[in-house]
């Protein structure tokens, strides 16, 4: 973990950037040069917002995210710092990406809306299988792409990053998965990409 207890927003958005190669840039043509612009104004919020869409579309390390998530949380941006946090527990547990459909609330339990914001860390029946035989179901944090919740019945990208990363060593893309909340079915989900820790994955 680095240690930012004397580091200003400046500073710590600084450092992030560092780590960004200058070739990179977003979707949008947004440069690395360009965001260097927005900080010199002291324009850190849309510094930070353009900072996270060049991490969304390249693979940079853990230090990369740690740092804005700290400089989100001294501006109090709430949705910024969680979204920074969520990634860097992506790095240290993997993540999975599905398309989930959640049961509608006519036939499950849940009638309420669930956060999208990674607050959420169902079961999931991923196919293991307990000491008895019976299903084991896994933790994984949930969070909903695009969308501040998740409506009964709605569909929706997800990322899960698991609790226990060894556990979803065998979890391959097309596989089907169910969401549990508790001994019933709150969603099903299909899974569209995985990406596990080395030490998580089967050897060969």
């Amino acid at each position: 973990m680095v240690n930012n207890d004397h580091m200003d927003v400046t500073e710590l958005l600084e450092s992030a950037f560092l780590l960004v190669p200058e070739e990179t840039a977003t979707d949008n043509d947004i440069t690395v040069q360009d965001i260097w612009d927005y900080l010199a104004h002291d324009e850190w919020q849309i510094a930070l917002s353009l900072l996270e869409e060049l991490g969304d579309g390249h693979p940079l390390p853990l230090t990369f995210w740690e740092q804005p998530a700290e400089a989100a949380e001294q501006l109090r941006l709430e949705r910024s710092a969680a979204w920074c946090h969520w990634r860097c527990s992506e790095i240290r547990n993997g993540m999975i990406r599905a398309d989930l459909t959640l049961r509608p609330a006519t036939e499950a339990r849940r009638t309420t809306p669930i956060s999208g914001h990674g607050v959420l860390r169902p079961m999931w029946d991923i196919g293991n299988l307990s000491p008895t035989g019976g299903a084991s179901v896994s933790i994984a944090g949930l969070w909903v792409e695009d969308m501040p919740v998740l409506e009964p019945g709605g569909r929706a990208t997800v990322r899960l990053v698991p609790l226990t990363p060894s556990h979803w060593a065998h979890v391959e893309t097309g596989q089907r998965i169910s969401m549990n909340e508790d001994r019933t079915v709150a969603g099903t989900a299909v899974v569209l990409e995985v990406h596990l820790p080395a030490t998580a994955m089967p050897t060969s």
